[in-house]
């Protein structure tokens, strides 16, 4: 049987709180939510989900409540060793883990320090923690296994967090929202319309943005946000269903532009350089194909998939590179899969590895060194930093 796919609806913004309380309002077992958090053994807190309004419309609020006192901030490493000693079905670990793991990327890039040294400050507090948690348990329990996301509305100005006054929205989001290439709404109001934690959650877990999928709504929710505004629904709603048949076509990916050159007076040494100097400049991927062109030259098409943003830029660098006259450019879709970046320690030697639905893919140049620095094998590196990804061994 096909899994549930859950849309989501954040033209009011989007919060964990907020995520939470539409998913309970659209029929996941608030008990199996509360246990599944309980889990993770920390103490200090209690949920209610309270029927409310917000605009005119009923919703669920879900209030996380705690002990007095200042919450701790809690390091990244801390939360990951919460989530392993857990006692979570794997997909509810795998799916708050990484959007904790998404979270603390986008935390590191703003603060210019390593991911493994983040220190969550508002999400490493209880409520945040139990908010993702939360949310990852419900999705499970309704069954979503496909999350696609609208456009995210956000506010303008400036907001008050522990850092400071940070502009609206904050940092962290605005490089959460760039990991995804998410699209935006912007809202008149100097609110903070979606948090980190939302954002993350979303970013993280979303197959896709966009409009609604082809799907036959089986139930709605609507979770309400802790302020009222004037005029303005603070409402997330969800709908969840199972795909129609229209579903299983191809649905619309990410846009993204293929450059083109022909050339046919370079060597293989200026071909492997170019698609080299692409790809560090930027480019979702380049190649180089041989052709024939008139006159039976042998030939090759030198080619590169780029961002729309870059196509200047990338433009320079193919033409440079190549020396060739001219280039051509052809708008294209392109569906990238979902995957998570790890690390895994080879001996004392670190190897990133992409992992996506059950395959991992090492870095070459960390597997090559890692390979030279021990006098293995480069294919045995290869097998045992696939393996130690796959199991779910720690970042290292």
């Amino acid at each position: 049987m096909t899994g549930r796919v859950a849309y989501v609806n954040c033209a009011a913004g989007v919060a964990g709180d907020m995520l939470l309380g539409a998913l309970i309002d659209a029929g996941a077992d608030a008990s199996v939510v509360e246990d599944t958090v309980s889990g993770l053994g920390v103490s200090g807190w209690t949920i209610a989900f309270d029927r409310t309004q917000r605009g005119g419309i009923a919703a669920t609020h879900a209030v996380v409540k705690t002990e007095a006192g200042e919450q701790p901030h809690r390091p990244v490493s801390e939360i990951r060793r919460l989530l392993d000693a857990a006692a979570l079905t794997a997909r509810v670990r795998d799916r708050a883990r990484r959007v904790f793991d998404t979270l603390a990327a986008a935390e590191a890039e703003v603060h210019g320090v390593p991911a493994d040294e983040v220190v969550f400050h508002e999400v490493g507090a209880i409520d945040a923690i139990v908010d993702v948690v939360g949310v990852c348990a419900a999705l499970d329990a309704l069954g979503v296994e496909r999350l696609v996301s609208s456009p995210i509305a956000v506010g303008h100005g400036s907001v008050r967090t522990s850092h400071g006054e940070l502009p609206n929205p904050p940092p962290a989001v605005v490089r959460l929202l760039a990991t995804r290439d998410a699209p935006i709404i912007g809202v008149d109001t100097t609110m903070e319309l979606s948090t980190p934690t939302g954002v993350a959650i979303l970013v993280a877990l979303a197959d896709s943005f966009g409009a609604f999928p082809s799907i036959a709504v089986e139930s709605a929710g609507w979770g309400a946000g802790t302020a009222d505004p004037a005029g303005r629904p603070n409402v997330v709603q969800v709908l969840i269903g199972t795909p129609t048949a229209a579903a299983t076509a191809p649905r619309p990916g990410r846009t993204a532009v293929m450059l083109e050159v022909n050339v046919d007076d370079v060597t293989g040494e200026v071909l492997a350089h170019t698609v080299a100097a692409l790809i560090a400049a930027g480019a979702h991927d380049a190649w180089a194909a041989p052709i024939v062109m008139k006159k039976g030259r042998p030939a090759h098409t030198v080619a590169a998939l780029v961002d729309p943003a870059d196509v200047d830029r990338l433009a320079t660098v193919l033409l440079a590179e190549t020396g060739s006259l001219g280039l051509r450019a052809t708008s294209v879709e392109r569906w990238p899969q979902r995957r998570v970046e790890a690390s895994v320690d080879i001996d004392g030697h670190p190897v990133r590895v992409k992992v996506a639905d059950g395959r991992a893919k090492p870095e070459h140049d960390d597997a090559v060194a890692a390979a030279h620095a021990l006098g293995r094998p480069l294919r045995d590196v290869l097998r045992e930093a696939e393996t130690r990804a796959l199991d779910g061994d720690p970042p290292s």
